[in-house]
């Protein structure tokens, strides 16, 4: 028997050894499951099993846990406790009625669709401007330009919010260039207008360079051939602009507006930081932050799921119309 006989009769008892070991195995431990365990096991632990305990808590009256446990068992090494529950009271559908009457929550409510109408549009229009421009030849140093335009990206929300702050704080920097200018100085965390649309302001320099550099791939799939085309028919920029650019861009400004829209329901850390510095509550607290409020300081953590399960329901209905319209 040659060796390359050898081997292939080593090769197909081992594939066979392989089939009979798998058929015995229960699907469960066959390898894609096993390779996929860790991921699917985290992803219960970490995610749905915290959305279905929202989702139950929702119809609850609940404050958390005693900080006496009711049991502690001891193993030795290791010493199990077993929490206290403070107040489990199932209440039906009234934390979704108190919604209706709840003054504070419309207002948050008001506050996060204000933020949304504002920056929608701005953190489209801008960037893809910004791309556009970045995206011609005729404009020298845009790798330099696209860099710069990044940086703020990379900025921790708690950093650059404390900055935002402090250069709009009553005599500030904002202050003394408006002086300088002769123009009188504006109470930005005094009034609740101008603290929203500082809340706008630092999102838009946030997020405007990452959007832009989406935007900009996009661009940069578009074939060439497609604007020469358009040109010998005698199109004009703007033309082209709707024509090519905007139905080429579909899928990105899909992507762009939508994970905006969730950012901008998910506002927390700015809201908080100008609140703590003396901003109007009523005006700039948003829905997220009243769900902390009330889930983490008032420990009605019940209600505090309702509103968390309704903050859900209203972003994906969002979503789903902007996909609709968007396909």
């Amino acid at each position: 028997m040659s060796s390359i006989d050898r081997r292939t009769e080593l090769y197909d008892e081992l594939r066979y050894k392989r089939q009979r070991l798998n058929r015995l195995l229960p699907s469960t431990l066959n390898p894609p499951f096993v390779l996929l365990s860790p991921m699917l096991i985290l992803f219960a632990v970490f995610l749905a099993f915290p959305i279905f305990f929202t989702l139950v808590l929702s119809f609850f009256v609940y404050q958390g846990v005693s900080a006496e446990p009711l049991l502690g068992i001891n193993l030795g090494l290791v010493y199990i406790t077993i929490p206290q529950v403070l107040d489990l009271q199932f209440v039906g559908l009234q934390h979704f009625e108190r919604m209706l009457s709840d003054s504070v929550l419309h207002q948050s409510l008001f506050n996060t669709v204000y933020l949304f109408a504002v920056l929608i549009p701005t953190m489209v229009i801008i960037p893809l401007g910004l791309a556009i421009a970045l995206n011609s030849a005729l404009i020298r140093f845009r790798n330099t330009f696209r860099s710069l335009l990044l940086i703020p990206t990379a900025a921790n929300t708690i950093a650059y919010s404390v900055v935002f702050v402090a250069i709009v704080a009553e005599g500030g920097l904002a202050d003394s260039l408006f002086v300088l200018i002769g123009i009188d100085p504006i109470a930005w965390l005094q009034n609740g207008f101008w603290s929203r649309n500082l809340i706008a302001f630092m999102s838009v320099w946030r997020w405007t360079g990452y959007n832009m550099i989406i935007f900009l791939a996009g661009l940069q799939t578009i074939s060439g051939s497609l604007y020469e085309a358009a040109e010998i028919d005698g199109a004009t920029r703007l033309q082209k602009f709707r024509y090519i650019t905007i139905p080429q861009l579909r899928p990105v400004l899909l992507f762009i507006i939508v994970t905006s829209t969730i950012s901008i329901f998910k506002k927390f850390a700015e809201p908080q930081i100008l609140i703590s510095s003396g901003a109007p509550l009523e005006e700039t607290r948003t829905i997220v932050y009243y769900i902390y409020q009330v889930a983490f300081q008032n420990l009605e953590l019940g209600y505090g799921s309702a509103l968390t399960v309704l903050l859900v329901v209203i972003v994906s209905v969002i979503s789903l119309m902007q996909f609709r319209v968007g396909d």
